[in-house]
């Protein structure tokens, strides 16, 4: 990853309190992962941002570069790499999750 795509996604992560990278975006995801994080996330009533990686080759690669994690979707809160759909999911469930976006949200 060059540098200037590092400097991108060091200020998406941390500019937004809540966000998703994803394919699509929060009103018309393109896969069912990423519309997954969507869902719960609006269920939530959590305000976050998307990022289309679809839409830029250098965001899409460099950030499985970033959080060394090798698919998308990839939530950021806090700054703070969360995970996944099915990390997500697991996290919802056990109502982790809001308690996560409750203090970030409050921070």
């Amino acid at each position: 990853m060059d540098s200037a795509t590092k400097e991108r996604l060091d200020q998406l992560v941390q500019n937004n309190t809540i966000v998703v990278f994803m394919k699509g975006n929060k009103l018309m995801p393109q896969c069912g992962f990423s519309n997954n994080v969507v869902q719960i996330l609006n269920v939530l009533g959590a305000p976050f941002e998307t990022v289309d990686v679809l839409a830029d080759p250098d965001i899409r690669q460099g950030i499985k570069e970033y959080s060394n994690w090798p698919t998308i979707p990839q939530v950021y809160i806090n700054g703070e790499f969360v995970g996944g759909s099915d990390i997500l999911i697991e996290l919802y469930q056990n109502g982790k999750l809001q308690e996560m976006v409750e203090i970030a949200l409050a921070s």
